[in-house]
């Protein structure tokens, strides 16, 4: 077998978040980072596996028998990484057997263009990955065995922005003509923390809110986005967006509870409390989020594909 290498895009979702899982439509933008996989021949009817970080340090090792994988064998003493990575390929193995039962065993590795505390989308990029590999449905993958709405798949699909819906439970991805003229405006800021989308999600489940009437506010709010032309109507969207949100989640927004005294606006992407936000602002806002002790701030040009 010669080496086989795939690679799949990272990922923000600018609206949408939480909402998107009752079937909202949602803006995606794929990140100019992402993470590749390398498939080698391997022995012994296992998986010997090894995931670097972007600094090349490694953050997961350990080897998976092909027995394990077959009977999704997870074992308390394993780790969690290990443990959800069996899940995923006993997922894998019921979609397309014969990565097993024909085969030897593999050596894999799968490398990070991105610091994996990002959450710019270890895990989607991963299943997508695997996806391209066994040629298998991937939101079939993610939704059987991680779980979440999959626009972080459909992003790791697409080298565009894209508009992204669940209809029927059945994932609809629209390529979007999302440039933004204002764009020199936006930035991400990493808030030090990552936050697990698993928890979040099921967070907002339990909240069982009447989401309709929400559905309805946020889709206008993603429609308008796309085709606005000045920096300050988008603010003006974005601002509305999380107000929407917070009534939502009952829950501060990220300006409110870090922020208060910035000029301008700032959104929480995906799961609320960690990871990325989008800050727009009329100024470079470089100097007020290091003084605050964020220093990870990526322009719009330096983060988005495409």
């Amino acid at each position: 077998m010669q080496e086989k290498i795939f690679y799949s895009n990272g990922k923000l979702l600018l609206t949408g978040e939480y909402v998107v899982l009752d079937g909202a439509k949602a803006l995606a933008v794929p990140t100019q980072f992402g993470q590749n996989l390398v498939v080698n021949v391997g022995s012994n009817k296992e998986i010997h596996w090894t995931s670097y970080d972007s600094d090349g340090t490694i953050w997961f090792q350990d080897t998976l028998t092909f027995e394990a994988i077959q009977t999704k064998d997870l074992q308390e003493s394993y780790s969690k990484i290990k443990n959800t990575l069996l899940e995923i390929l006993h997922q894998a193995f019921l979609q397309n057997p014969s990565f097993i039962l024909e085969s030897e065993g593999y050596t894999i590795t799968t490398h990070l263009t991105f610091p994996r505390l990002w959450g710019l989308g270890t895990s989607s990029t991963l299943i997508n990955n695997i996806g391209f590999w066994l040629e298998i449905d991937a939101f079939e993958l993610l939704q059987k065995s991680f779980g979440g709405s999959g626009y972080d798949v459909a992003c790791a699909q697409n080298g565009e922005p894209i508009l992204y819906t669940i209809d029927n439970g059945k994932p609809t991805v629209e390529v979007v003509a999302f440039n933004p003229p204002f764009k020199e405006n936006i930035h991400f800021v990493y808030l030090n923390k990552k936050q697990s989308s698993k928890s979040a999600i099921s967070n907002y489940i339990n909240k069982q809110h009447r989401v309709d009437k929400v559905i309805a506010k946020i889709n206008a709010i993603t429609q308008e986005a796309l085709t606005v032309q000045e920096g300050r109507d988008f603010a003006l969207l974005m601002e509305k967006h999380q107000a929407i949100m917070s009534d939502v989640l009952e829950t501060e927004t990220v300006k409110e509870q870090l922020f208060p005294d910035f000029k301008g606006v700032v959104k929480s992407l995906g799961a609320w409390g960690g990871d990325f936000v989008m800050v727009l602002s009329k100024n470079d806002p470089t100097d007020y989020f290091v003084a605050k002790g964020y220093p990870t701030i990526l322009s719009y040009e330096d983060m988005v594909l495409g």
